[in-house]
């Protein structure tokens, strides 16, 4: 599984951005766990296809007690398997990790 990582976070900073995360709805209903929702303009022609049936579609963000650790895998949030879950491409990575790194610099994180 590929993920992208954000480490060496203090006990102030995950609050913060369990709080954002909260505080935007994103929650996964496990403590910890969010869903980042992906854009229709990021998902795969298959996706786009599969989207009534399958979606939506998210990446998972787990936050740890020091770090973010972001699942590079487009998940379909009404389906376990199905061929429309796939490994995010290079575009949707870049989008998710400017993202975060927004998001921090939003929060005044430093990472």
């Amino acid at each position: 599984m590929r993920t992208y990582t954000i480490d060496q976070l203090n006990a102030q900073d995950i609050t913060a951005i369990t709080k954002h995360l909260q505080g935007l709805g994103l929650g996964a209903g496990l403590e910890g766990l969010f869903w980042l929702p992906v854009a229709l303009e990021h998902l795969s022609p298959t996706q786009q296809e599969h989207a009534a049936k399958c979606g939506p579609y998210a990446l998972g963000l787990e936050v740890t007690e020091d770090a973010l650790h972001l699942e590079l895998l487009v998940r379909a949030r009404n389906a376990m398997r199905c061929e429309c879950i796939a490994t995010a491409p290079p575009a949707l990575r870049q989008h998710i990790m400017d993202y975060l790194d927004a998001m921090l610099v939003e929060l005044g994180i430093h990472a």
